[in-house]
């Protein structure tokens, strides 16, 4: 693996001169509105506010700067107004959008739920959220429809089986990824959960990393088959074995999507198991004190190494940071194996876990207490979700896989997918989220419906990634799919813009790399099926031996993918 994967970049450095709100280079005054709140106190103390007050005084008790700042600091937004139109999204301020309901995220970071775990997830989704729970690309549960009188009980059975909502959004360390099948697959290189509950229990709520520039996501995984989408996070640790030291990790930093993408470098360096906490907080520290504060537009990690380089990157940490060098380590091994893990596969300890597809990571609380009932019935005694909206029974009875994976089929999540129902993905789109113009799960669900339909003639050696987002943010990675779909104002109308060929790396493809846009080329939610169908069918009349479609989507000429 190179440095740096081609295309990985459309970020561009600041100009030199201007402030841009370092804290070590420009002093700690604010230079806007969200880092004076920030400044004024930890937001993290809204939390006693809410248990206190808003849950008993009732939403219009919640001042702006409670509901729309320090709230995602408790993984709490409010979620939109249902009936306002598309065309209001860019044109109404966010209390305009806003309904007297929240959306809410439960960080998993990374670690297999035990049943009871997974039974008040459930238990919470039936009791407080119509039901709904969703599995998102960060692993996490998320819930909508929670008033905020509701919000006290919920956290409390959370805590009563060891999950919270603690950091899981605003300008903190948000919620990990971690190989789904760390410490049990049979073919792990280093099992990574000892290092990120180290991490977690030492740093997450800890005053040190509460007023971070923005986001800061962490991803973890020991498995040979690249899990964690190691590329598109702000610190990665994949993984490897040094040829004297042992297992360990390769040290990413500074990758991000959202509309100016920009996929994570190496710096070189190796990191052990008992350096990985300080490791990571030393990044995280270096993104503290040096990130760009003064535009929120500019102040991912993503900028700061375009500017620094990986070069600079990695001595600022060694130097200031942690005040020894790092040893160099080995870029991980081409990726073997199936990334999102459906399927049956074997463990070390002689069992078998299960990957199941839910529609674009689509649930409910009746779901999971479901599956609750059917894993135990199996002898799993733990589930887990991955970064790709899916979901792990581990721990089944060799004899009792074939029931388990009949009783999972009839509620509709299933081990053998097609192609597109395995490899579609959705963020959460107009239905909840503010700052959508298009519906997307909804849309992606009848999409692969009808896909299974009109392709039931046709065999893909490999899926085809169809990634549909509902706005330009790309919450739902569009410019890493084989298809990455952009929801846009158009005109008077609505359209996604097309993204082709992108991908990370896998068993499939060397090296991550962006997707490429064609000139004018916009397909509504009408013809999405057309369009889909089209691509897919010009693909396999037109690729060249086992070229893959990302392959094919980057050399094409643009009518062929049109």
């Amino acid at each position: 693996m190179n440095q740096t994967p081609p295309a990985a970049s459309r970020v561009r450095p600041p100009r030199a001169g201007q402030s841009k709100g370092q804290w070590a280079v420009d002093g700690k005054t604010p230079l806007n509105h969200n880092e004076e709140f920030k400044a004024e106190e930890n937001p993290l103390n809204v939390r006693q506010r809410i248990i206190d007050v808003y849950s008993k005084q009732g939403f219009d008790s919640i001042p702006d700067d409670d509901l729309t700042g320090r709230f995602r600091w408790l993984g709490i937004y409010t979620q939109r107004k249902p009936g306002i139109d598309a065309r209001q999204t860019s044109k109404l301020d966010a209390g305009q959008l806003s309904d007297k309901y929240f959306m809410m995220r439960v960080r998993i970071d990374g670690k297999h739920l035990s049943l009871e775990q997974l039974r008040v997830l459930g238990s919470i989704g039936v009791d407080f959220t119509r039901d709904t729970a969703d599995v998102s690309d960060r692993q996490n549960i998320q819930y909508h429809w929670i008033r905020i009188e509701d919000v006290p009980e919920i956290w409390r059975r959370l805590e009563s089986v060891g999950l919270s909502t603690t950091e899981a959004c605003g300008d903190t360390p948000r919620g990990f990824l971690g190989s789904p099948v760390a410490g049990i697959a049979a073919d792990e290189i280093i099992d990574p959960t000892p290092t990120i509950k180290a991490i977690s229990e030492r740093w997450i709520g800890d005053e040190q990393f509460t007023n971070l520039p923005r986001k800061f996501k962490t991803a973890v995984t020991g498995h040979p088959s690249l899990d964690v989408v190691h590329e598109i996070n702000d610190i990665s640790l994949v993984g490897v074995v040094h040829p004297e030291l042992g297992p360990g990790y390769d040290l990413w930093v500074g990758g991000a999507l959202s509309t100016t993408p920009r996929l994570a470098e190496r710096l070189g360096a190796f990191v052990s198991e008992q350096d990985a906490v300080e490791v990571w907080a030393g990044v995280c520290g270096i993104f503290r004190d040096y990130g760009y504060r003064k535009l929120r537009t500019k102040a991912r990690l993503k900028f700061l190494l375009a500017e620094w380089g990986a070069e600079k990157f990695r001595q600022v940490l060694e130097d200031e940071y942690l005040g020894r060098t790092l040893p160099d380590g080995p870029a991980p091994a081409k990726a073997v194996g199936d990334a999102d893990h459906i399927g049956v596969y074997d463990q070390k300890d002689g069992r078998k876990y299960v990957g199941f597809a839910p529609t674009v990571g689509r649930l409910s609380g009746t779901l999971l207490n479901q599956v609750a009932d059917l894993a135990e019935a199996a002898g799993s005694g733990r589930i887990s979700f991955t970064p790709h909206q899916k979901l792990l029974v581990l721990d089944v009875d060799p004899d009792k896989v074939d029931a388990l994976v009949e009783g999972m089929e009839a509620i509709g999540l299933t081990a053998h997918p097609s192609p597109f129902r395995r490899a579609t993905m959705a963020c959460t789109g107009i239905e909840y989220c503010k700052l959508a113009f298009v519906e997307t799960k909804g849309l992606a669900g009848r999409t692969i419906t009808e896909l299974e339909q009109r392709l039931d003639d046709v065999e893909l050696k490999r899926p085809i990634s169809l990634n549909i987002n509902g706005c330009p943010n790309s919450c739902a990675r569009i410019q890493i799919a084989d298809i990455g779909l952009k929801g846009q104002l158009a005109g008077d109308d609505f359209a996604f813009q097309v993204h082709l060929g992108g991908g990370l790396a896998s068993s499939d493809r060397e090296e991550a790399g962006l997707g490429r846009t064609v000139r004018g080329l916009k397909v509504t939610a009408e013809d999405l099926p057309d369009y889909v169908e089209r691509v897919t069918r010009s693909y396999l009349d037109n690729h060249e031996g086992d070229e893959s479609f990302a392959e094919w989507a980057h050399r094409a000429e643009e009518d062929a993918l049109r």
